[in-house]
């Protein structure tokens, strides 16, 4: 299974976070949405993890 990313680097913030979350994809957005309620203020909706997941990338592992 390919681990997916979530990397607030690519989402712009007043707050310039740079946190990279990695594992299995429901991990990910998972920990993704905590992160972004609990740091940037955002409610744990349906639409916020819809909004994590589509912004996922596969993991890139060095060949």
């Amino acid at each position: 299974m390919t681990r997916k990313v979530a990397d607030c680097r690519r989402t712009p913030s007043v707050m310039n976070c740079t946190l990279t979350i990695t594992g299995e994809e429901e991990e990910v957005v998972r920990a993704a949405a905590e992160h972004a309620v609990s740091v940037h203020g955002h409610e744990d909706t349906a639409e916020l993890r819809a909004m994590v997941r589509e912004e996922l990338e596969d993991e890139k592992v060095p060949a």
